[in-house]
């Protein structure tokens, strides 16, 4: 019989992923069988979705605790299925706060279970390591620098490479992109990321709007590019402009098409998370920042391992952009940030081939590197 492998992937991004995974393993299992909880990505490749993967898309502690019901009565469910129709394996990809608790029960039932995707133990909750070990027999890493924490601590590692490396460009086409966005010459161009997630809109939206009126009194030819990837997040926005339309600023709204905005850019604002390290594999001078509340942020610097927030900096292990936090992240300070990069032309060059080396280092076929790791758990498991 069909070896049948369980899988799970919340968001967007995992479900990206874990189609990846999917069609690098149908290379060597044409016959394999993938289910569990998924989106249409993993669904367009042959998985049975018995959940759908938007249902674990939760963002932040308040918005867990309101779907913690349906969320465990699923987890649970799953479970159950497993127990008694037990898989060749498991694959947890991301949602590790859903995964691991999975991940442990199955190994503990002598299935394999293998973890896609670190979660962040280097920025902070590294405590939790000693559960990861208990629940996972595999775990896969994106960044080079996790294996060398789960060997410390007894666990089974591969350095896969980060996705996004694959298939960015190592020299994008940034005349070519201004074409296709219909961006005349003249004035700097910035693409201003506020974040993906509303609660992220509403605690920065001001502060860009205000930074850009600060950029466009110093070069009255800017251009600002605003990509947002929602309908909400566009109206929080949308609401803020409205807020400040005396300013008459010539920022352009994208729905979406946050990797063109900062093809196009000369440099970038960026909320921290994946879009910074998005900005870095395109090659992209940028200043990393965001705010959240106040007991937030003492929490999370009091956790934190790291002197930097931002990928960009955690990979170089150094500050090679700029991070302009919480209270400092006034719009001057970041107006002033921003323009220091178009000021510093060497400055640019420099921070490119640092990222250039970034990407080559992260560059390492993903999907296909994850699929090596996974088979040798598969072996003599088919039913």
């Amino acid at each position: 019989m069909a070896l049948r492998i369980a899988m799970v992937a919340g968001e967007a991004s995992s479900d990206l992923l874990a189609s990846h995974l999917i069609k690098a393993l149908q290379r060597h299992l044409p016959d394999a069988e993938f289910f569990g909880i998924g989106g249409p990505k993993m669904q367009a490749v042959g998985f049975k979705a018995l959940w759908p993967a938007e249902k674990l898309a939760v963002h932040g502690y308040v918005d867990a605790l309101k779907n913690y019901r349906e969320l465990s009565g699923i987890r649970s469910s799953l479970l159950d299925l497993l127990k008694k129709d037990p898989p060749a394996a498991f694959i947890g990809v991301d949602a590790p706060d859903f995964s691991l608790w999975l991940e442990k029960r199955l190994k503990d039932r002598g299935i394999p279970a293998i973890h896609f995707v670190s979660p962040s133990i280097w920025a902070w909750r590294r405590g939790r390591l000693k559960g990861i070990a208990r629940a996972v027999s595999h775990m896969l890493c994106l960044f080079p620098f996790e294996p060398e924490l789960y060997r410390a601590a007894g666990v089974p590692v591969s350095y896969v490479g980060h996705p996004l490396a694959d298939v960015f460009p190592l020299v994008p086409n940034r005349a070519a992109m201004r074409e296709t966005l219909q961006i005349s010459p003249g004035g700097p161009v910035f693409a201003f990321l506020p974040g993906s997630r509303q609660s992220e809109v509403r605690n920065l939206a001001d502060t860009y709007i205000a930074t850009a009126a600060a950029l466009h009194e110093r070069h009255p030819g800017a251009r600002f590019l605003v990509p947002l990837a929602t309908r909400e997040t566009r109206l929080l926005f949308e609401e803020a402009l409205r807020r400040h339309a005396h300013l008459d600023l010539p920022i352009r709204i994208l729905f979406g098409h946050a990797v063109e905005a900062m093809i196009a850019a000369d440099v970038v604002l960026v909320a921290s998370g994946t879009a910074s390290l998005e900005a870095a594999l395109l090659k992209r001078p940028m200043v990393i920042t965001y705010k959240i509340g106040k007991w937030s942020y003492r929490l999370m610097r009091r956790l934190a391992y790291l002197p930097w927030v931002g990928l960009p900096n955690v990979l170089a292990g150094r500050e090679v952009v700029p991070e302009v936090l919480q209270d400092a992240a006034t719009p001057q300070a970041l107006a002033d940030a921003l323009d220091g990069w178009l000021a510093d032309p060497a400055r640019v060059d420099e921070l490119t081939r640092v990222f250039t080396d970034m990407h080559l280092q992260l560059r390492q076929d993903t999907a296909a590197k994850a699929a090596a790791a996974i088979l040798p758990y598969l072996q003599g498991r088919a039913r």
